[in-house]
């Protein structure tokens, strides 16, 4: 009985929480609907009226969206990939090859994880303006290229994988190169879809960074293009919520095909 009665005040717990994370994205998407009017004036009700279709006709007239989707499409997925093939490498020469320094060298690869972003800010923007990629996408994809929190959890995962596979298999004549891509590659999978969804999601919806770099509009990223829909008089509102809905779009894809892979990439990681 005492289990029973746990078990369902634990229930509506998580249901309270879902609630309360689900509802300002529920209003939101309604409002995309609604004239600016109706989302400002909510003294009658709080969820506005839809009414409307402009907010998404206009989102690309007047504010280029497609361009600033673009552009975080085509850096969010570059980088994704180029981060799950580096930290891949990396887990496999920490988890599989033995040498001098192995440890020490991981050591430090972990301690890149503890010093805050923001402390790198200042080195990275005058290495990228001394190399004179300032305003250009290379300023947005060379940083961060090795991720650290990437090549832990392919370790991970890779210590998990039998050595005889990779002592069988070097039997048979196979290399580092074909053991790595054959062989450990597909048996990562589940912690590469895990990094790849944390890396994605990083890259959609980082500001700070392209708002440093970039100057040019029409190279600048979602993200900082949300910002334009803040006017010197106003806001508009109802194409703010119409993009941001659609800027959702990607992460939420990206999460429903590669959820069942994620959590158990998670799940694989947290057993260390």
């Amino acid at each position: 009985m005492k289990n029973t009665v746990a078990k369902i005040a634990f229930n509506i717990i998580l249901i309270l929480f879902a609630l309360v994370t689900v509802i300002p994205f529920v209003w939101m998407f309604i409002s995309s609907f609604a004239t600016n009017g109706d989302i400002v004036s909510i003294s009658d009700n709080l969820f506005p009226k839809p009414s409307t279709l402009d907010n998404y006709r206009n989102i690309q007239t007047t504010f280029n969206f497609m361009r600033f989707f673009s552009n975080s499409l085509f850096i969010s997925v570059v980088k994704t990939g180029i981060v799950l093939y580096t930290s891949a490498v990396g887990g496999y020469i920490f988890s599989k090859l033995r040498y001098r320094g192995r440890k020490f060298l991981f050591g430090m690869i972990l301690s890149t994880m503890m010093i805050p972003w923001a402390v790198t800010i200042i080195p990275q923007y005058e290495m990228m303006m001394n190399f004179g990629l300032l305003d250009s996408y290379w300023a947005l994809i060379l940083p961060g290229l090795v991720n650290g929190f990437g090549v832990f959890m392919l370790k991970q995962s890779m210590d998990d994988i039998p050595d005889e596979i990779i002592e069988a298999a070097k039997v048979d004549g196979a290399g580092d190169f074909r053991i790595f891509h054959q062989i450990v590659l597909p048996l990562s999978r589940n912690a590469l879809s895990a990094i790849g969804i944390f890396v994605f999601l990083w890259n959609w919806e980082d500001y700070l960074w392209p708002f440093l770099m970039i100057n040019t509009q029409e190279k600048q990223v979602l993200a900082v293009g949300l910002k334009l829909f803040n006017g010197q008089y106003g806001t508009d509102y109802g194409g703010l919520f119409a993009a941001t809905t659609v800027a959702i779009v990607p992460v939420l894809v990206v999460y429903i095909f590669f959820q069942k892979r994620f959590i158990e990439g998670l799940a694989a990681g947290s057993g260390k």
